[in-house]
């Protein structure tokens, strides 16, 4: 089947820095200052065409951070990473102006991705609809909840009709009902062969719509596989990690770091 999206060898590495100083010392000094913290380490995978992709893992695995990535709004370290098609991420005010209006933002938007004024003009209609935003929409972004933001998020996202959608935890704010109204919108998507990434905590959700499960775990990918053999295992193993006490999750980190440090041996 034809690949939409080939992740080889994916490195993201961040300085952690002890105030202004030190970041400023980096800049200006051959003399190397902060902490090396690695979000992704030597991330392997690829989705073909029409694949439904579930991201799972404890807060810090990295799962925002690949779907960033994929999406084009961050740029790895060292790695590769092909996307096959357009890609569009919604998340809580991802790539949201917040001084601009509602209506100002789905053309500027628009406008980052090739839109004519005639187009946009033709979609925007649609889009308000869909955000059930009202007479917010000509209000500023930045005294919209971050539920109305969600919802425009959404509603720009995918009624500019992407190859690939990335869904990071935008449907755990809002209403109920326009979160069901939504995957009503991404089970269309899916029978349209839409290729998507969806990030979320709530397994009822991973089980209903994801097809695979890419698990991270400290930024290296655990396991990979279809939904009913990934997701029983991701929750056992979840719930032995509430079990473990403050000392045991600190040991656990520690030894996903070790392994972690072996994985980026090339790297360093």
């Amino acid at each position: 089947m034809e690949k939409a999206i080939i992740t080889k060898n994916l490195i993201k590495k961040y300085k952690l820095y002890n105030g202004t100083k030190e970041r400023l010392l980096d800049l200006v000094t051959p003399k190397s200052y902060g902490e090396d913290f690695y979000a992704l380490a030597d991330v392997n995978f690829e989705a073909e065409k029409g694949d439904v992709i579930g991201f799972v893992g404890i807060n810090g695995s990295g799962k925002s951070t690949l779907s960033n990535i994929i999406a084009g709004i961050v740029p790895e370290t060292s790695g590769s990473v092909q996307v096959n098609g357009e890609s569009a991420i919604i998340a809580v005010s991802s790539g949201l102006k917040e001084s601009l209006s509602g209506r100002d933002n789905i053309e500027l938007k628009c406008l980052m991705l090739g839109f004519s004024k005639k187009e946009i003009k033709a979609l925007e209609p649609e889009i308000i609809e869909f955000s059930e935003l009202g007479k917010f929409i000509d209000q500023p972004v930045k005294s919209y909840s971050s539920g109305m933001k969600s919802r425009l998020g959404f509603a720009i996202s995918v009624n500019v009709d992407p190859d690939i959608l990335i869904i990071d935890e935008a449907l755990s704010v809002g209403d109920n009902a326009f979160a069901e109204k939504s995957f009503e919108k991404m089970k269309e998507f899916k029978e349209r062969g839409k290729t998507m990434i969806f990030v979320s905590h709530s397994a009822r959700q991973m089980k209903k719509f994801c097809e695979k499960i890419l698990w991270l775990e400290y930024g290296m990918v655990r396991d990979f596989g279809p939904v009913e053999d990934v997701m029983p295992k991701y929750q056992n193993f979840l719930k032995e990690y509430k079990k473990m006490s403050k000392y045991e999750k600190e040991l656990f980190k520690n030894d996903a770091m070790q392994r972690q440090q072996k994985a980026l041996v090339p790297e360093i």
